[in-house]
């Protein structure tokens, strides 16, 4: 019988349903295995055993009585600590936040308590989220189940963590450049990048979006059904849509893919990365879709100028705070943050005009492409300690071409387990939709999940 660590939300939902496991019983059983593992991993913060007894009992009670109150009873889950939920401070990732309980849930945690999951623990993050690493100078350093020594990615540090070990099957990282997606990548699982808007998020600013990070592509699906409702805190919100969320089923044939191996600018393609997209591109081809290469949509001018603008908003955060918390702040935040008076109004100007110009490349792209698949991450997970692959904050963007383009142009777009290295790590493929189709991006990650030749060997147990 499968352990309850390891089961899907689907698969608890329908347990609970037959009365076969209780939600009391679910959470328990995720509770111990977290304790287990968290003095090796380091993914949660605010951990919150009692709180998540006394609401999973609540769900069994509700249960019991066969009126769960919404799609989501019971479920555990983790939300990453940017995602204010009531009660619980909101450090940021950094030692130099003031750390005061916040008001009210965000929208995106709110949606989770409306649905009925339990939340029960906040994940863990870099400072700011401005790394792809787990590394902070509030939390201990995440780690990476598949291998200790390694990286989980980030800025959804935690949450990967947690999702690859057997936390529960459903957590809720953030995205600006890849946030999601590369930590699910690195660490087998699914990441969303919804449509920008899809899913209500506060503050919202360029870029930023919430998603799901799951095992799998039907437990993503469930909670984008709970996410997508409108919150009038959020301006870009998209307006309320019925979409088919569980209709999962994929038909590749006639769909025209581009396949993107060099997205332009930054890190090459690792050999086994590349040859594992090139296996998911076969099987599209082998279902009856037409798949192409396409050229490159990323130049060195856009990425340099992402960089400058992102600097200079980071430099207007830091400078505002006061001397002694300036020095709390991970040194290698400091150092790109502190560049930022290095850079004019021109630059900014001329740094935001290079992600309209992502914008127009990737919006052409798709006047002939129904979808395009890529790598999510140029390179396997990285040495642990590490702010990035290439651990330089002068050149801090090289692992984030294939990722921070969508971003930047607002398309849905979803990594998906395709593989692993010889060494065991695991390897994510990318599937980008048109804007606004971020149930056809999850029906071709069904698609390539279905197609794996055995389930997937969690982590669950130290390594």
């Amino acid at each position: 019988m499968t352990a309850v660590i390891d089961l899907s939300a689907v698969e608890l939902l329908e347990l609970y349903r037959t009365k076969a496991l209780s939600p009391s019983e679910a959470i328990e059983a995720v509770i111990a295995h977290a304790e287990a593992r968290e003095p090796e991993l380091a993914a949660l913060y605010a951990f919150d055993p009692e709180g998540a007894r006394r609401d999973a009992a609540e769900s069994t009670a509700r249960w019991q009585a066969g009126a769960p109150k919404g799609p989501l009873d019971g479920v555990p889950a983790t939300v990453k600590e940017n995602i204010a939920t009531r009660g619980v401070p909101v450090p940021l990732g950094t030692a130099a936040t003031e750390l005061k309980p916040a008001e009210a849930d965000a929208p995106p945690a709110a949606r989770l308590r409306e649905a009925g999951a339990v939340i029960f623990a906040k994940t863990t993050m870099p400072d700011y989220g401005m790394l792809s690493s787990g590394l902070s100078s509030f939390h201990r350093l995440a780690r990476n189940p598949w291998d200790t020594r390694l990286n989980p990615g980030g800025s959804s540090a935690g949450a990967g963590a947690a999702g690859a070990a057997g936390y529960g099957p459903l957590h809720l990282g953030t995205d600006i450049g890849g946030s999601v997606r590369l930590p699910a990548g690195w660490c087998g699982l699914v990441g969303l990048k919804p449509s920008h808007g899809r899913v209500p998020i506060d503050p919202a600013y360029l870029g930023r979006i919430a998603g799901p990070m799951t095992r799998t592509v039907p437990d993503a699906a469930l909670a984008m059904a709970v996410l997508s409702r409108p919150d009038w805190r959020d301006p870009t919100s998209l307006p309320q849509a019925d979409l088919p969320w569980l209709a999962l089923d994929a038909e590749p044939r006639g769909l025209r893919i581009g396949l993107m191996l060099d997205i332009g600018a930054g890190m090459a393609l690792d050999p086994e990365v590349e040859a594992a997209i090139k296996a998911a591109a076969r099987l599209f081809e082998d279902a009856g879709a037409r798949v192409e290469p396409i050229p490159a949509v990323l130049t060195r001018d856009m990425l340099d100028g992402l960089d400058d603008f992102w600097r200079v908003r980071a430099y207007d955060d830091f400078i505002r705070l006061p001397a002694e918390r300036r020095e709390r702040v991970l040194p290698y935040i400091a150092r790109w943050a502190e560049s930022g008076a290095t850079r004019s109004g021109l630059d900014v100007m001329r740094g935001y005009n290079r992600t309209v110009e992502m914008r127009k490349a990737a919006a052409l792209l798709f006047r002939d492409f129904d979808y395009i698949l890529s790598p999510t991450a140029p390179a396997p997970a990285f040495p642990a300690e590490l702010a990035s692959p290439l651990d330089d904050p002068d050149r801090p963007f090289e692992h984030i071409g294939y990722t921070v383009t969508w971003n930047m142009a607002e398309n849905p777009a979803v990594t998906v387990n395709t593989g692993f290295t010889g060494a065991g790590l695991p390897i994510g493929a990318q599937i980008v939709g048109r804007r606004f189709d971020d149930v056809g991006v999850l029906r071709l990650a069904r698609f390539v999940e279905a197609a794996r030749p055995a389930p997937i060997a969690w982590p669950t147990q130290a390594r």
